[in-house]
């Protein structure tokens, strides 16, 4: 079962939030319609605009939580590198 490390945002360069699942559609839903409660919901955090995959969920936790100590500059950047017009990839087939 593959795990997704992800970043949703309420605009381009906007507020990031960094998460993991293994049901990425799902997740993505929960955000878009404000279902998850707390800071996503509080921020409008519903566009998905980056998305990695992993094999296990421990390399995926290692993975959120070295993104989470970076500077938001360094996410910025990592973000612009595979999506540089901060699209809503959840538009997409997930």
């Amino acid at each position: 079962m593959p795990y997704f490390v992800y970043i949703v945002t309420n605009r381009p360069r906007g507020t990031i939030y960094i998460g993991v699942t293994n049901d990425i559609a799902r997740r993505y839903g929960e955000h878009r319609d404000g279902l998850i409660a707390g800071f996503s919901k509080r921020y409008g955090l519903n566009q998905l605009v980056l998305v990695e995959e992993y094999p296990r969920i421990t390399e995926a936790l290692q993975r959120e939580n070295r993104l989470k100590h970076w500077s938001r500059a360094w996410k910025v950047d990592l973000i612009e590198a595979s999506n540089p017009g901060w699209e809503d990839l959840g538009l997409y087939p997930l």
